[in-house]
């Protein structure tokens, strides 16, 4: 024990002197650090997790192997934020993450208005004759509502912490914030690669305008991350729901380009008319 506590007293000095240069160093050292740290926390991880699910390198992905990956990074991010914040570098209230009932408001609202988005966009294409509705598999949703519904909060929430709250809020001190949004936005659309390139490449512009308009959703919202939050999970919901129950089936008379390359909805023009309509609709209302 004596040993132990000599040598934290010998690295005291290096972490001061470390938090001495984040404090005053130019906004992309501190988003570096971050990721550097939640990725460096996560890669012993991953390792476990993959060699019990029997991973093999040269095979993509399945389902029930990512979600496990996912869920052990994303659990990182409050832990790692938590230490920024025994730090000084930041706050959750300053990411946007408030203790009051109006986030749970903002919340609920975000979700409707993302979920009634999408539901619009696909009434229209099946009125357009572009697919239609596999009834049959309806009777699927009570058996998948409560797992994707956790899922969609889950990840909504954490993606919105990370890239509309740690992030952008950080980017802005040493940029405006257009710039911030811009650059957030980008960073957020080009890590989705890191899960699935072929699928993911085509979503790229609308992920990024997805970003765009979770900014514009959180500084409706007083700079609170509730309806961001709300919005990103309800899409979530909704397309997971889609995917898992198989409700949708494409006819094919319309191009991939506009009902969605790859069957994934931001990879065609009426997922980003969908998003950016769902922008313009917050940017008029609040």
């Amino acid at each position: 024990m004596i040993f132990l506590f000599a040598f934290l007293s010998l690295l005291e000095p290096s972490v001061n002197t470390l938090l001495a240069f984040l404090k005053n160093a130019p906004v992309v050292f501190v988003v570096m650090a971050f990721f550097v740290v939640w990725v460096g926390c996560w890669l012993p991880l991953a390792g476990i997790i993959a060699v019990v699910l029997n991973w093999q390198v040269n095979k993509p992905l399945q389902p029930e192997q990512k979600i496990p990956l996912l869920v052990s990074l994303y659990l990182l991010v409050p832990l790692i934020l938590w230490g920024v914040n025994r730090l000084g570098l930041g706050s959750f209230a300053d990411y946007g993450l408030v203790g009051n009932y109006t986030i749970w408001v903002s919340l609920l609202l975000g979700f409707g208005l993302g979920v009634l988005g999408l539901v619009m966009v696909f009434t229209c294409q099946f009125w357009l004759g572009w697919c239609y509705l596999e009834k049959a598999n309806i009777k699927l949703i009570p058996s998948i509502l409560l797992p994707i519904s956790l899922v969609a909060l889950f990840v909504g929430g954490i993606e919105e912490l990370v890239f509309r709250g740690f992030l952008l809020t950080t980017l802005e001190k040493d940029y405006a914030i257009w710039m911030a949004a811009i650059i957030s936005s980008l960073i957020f659309a080009l890590l989705h690669l890191v899960w699935e390139q072929r699928e993911t490449l085509p979503q790229i512009p609308g992920l990024w305008l997805m970003g765009m308009v979770l900014v514009v959703a959180r500084l409706a919202d007083g700079n609170n991350l509730g309806i961001a939050w709300g919005l990103h999970a309800g899409w979530v919901w909704a397309i997971a729901t889609i995917d898992t129950a198989e409700l949708i089936t494409y006819t094919g008379k319309a191009s991939d380009w506009l009902t969605g390359k790859n069957k994934k909805p931001l990879a065609g023009l009426a997922g980003v008319l969908c998003v950016l309509g769902t922008g313009v609709i917050i940017w008029l209302l609040f």
